[in-house]
């Protein structure tokens, strides 16, 4: 029965919210037409009080405890609600100071359709991100300097890249000098909700890179990618 006296409660203080100005209500038809549906809520929960008052007859502050419970669970869902973007962006704040580097947490977006994804900085100062290829989960250092992505011969073949049929034709510049890739196409690179298709990579020769690089044929395509302080925001 309280359960019906909560619905009621709740829709009275939703709707006082937003007459007070929560939702800027402007025009002076719609503040009447909210002032008469306040009025026949309030005559409803009047009625309904009074029909359940001989439950409580002699126990009034029983009653009015019971009351203020219940308006105060229902105004805390409706104050939930109200803030829950905000308490979703803050949960994913939480999560990507608490998480290993690596790991992309889903974060906040101000454009519609948009996807964006946080990586925290490894101690050594660079990123990494832990990327889903055709369907395997492999470790990236995030490189702007690379041209492309680059695969350890090793995870291309966890990837299903044919190793053996390879040929490595493409010129790379690395530290110790100049080495040779071989040119792929991978299917798909996931990185949290950022999903890119068709993506343009190379396969290192066997020894000649100790990670996986996340290379600029994979960043270009993004909206954008930002560095702030220990994070790595990228845009889809």
């Amino acid at each position: 029965m309280l359960g019906w006296l909560l619905a009621v409660l709740a829709g009275l203080v939703l709707l006082f919210w937003q007459l007070g100005g929560g939702d800027g209500i402007d025009d002076p038809g719609q503040k009447a037409g909210f002032l008469v549906y306040a009025a026949a809520l309030g005559a409803i929960a009047v009625l309904y009080i009074a029909s359940i008052s001989s439950d409580y007859r002699g126990r009034w502050r029983q009653a009015m405890r019971h009351a203020a419970i219940w308006s105060a669970l229902g105004l805390g869902l409706i104050t939930a609600y109200t803030y829950r973007d905000e308490a979703r962006m803050m949960t994913s704040r939480i999560a990507s100071e608490v998480l290993p580097p690596g790991l992309a947490v889903s974060t906040g977006t101000t454009q519609a359709g948009e996807r964006a994804v946080r990586l925290r900085k490894r101690p050594d100062g660079h990123f990494i991100a832990k990327a889903d290829v055709q369907g395997v989960t492999l470790g990236f250092l995030v490189d702007t300097g690379a041209s492309a992505v680059v695969l350890k011969p090793a995870d291309a073949e966890k990837a299903g890249i044919d190793i053996g049929a390879l040929v490595f034709t493409v010129a790379v510049e690395t530290a110790n000098g100049t080495t040779y890739a071989a040119p792929v196409r991978l299917r798909s690179i996931d990185i949290g909700p950022i999903q890119l298709r068709d993506v343009e990579a190379l396969v290192a020769k066997p020894g000649n890179l100790k990670e996986n690089l996340l290379g600029m044929s994979f960043l270009k395509r993004l909206r954008s990618y930002e560095v702030s302080g220990d994070f790595l925001t990228l845009r889809g």
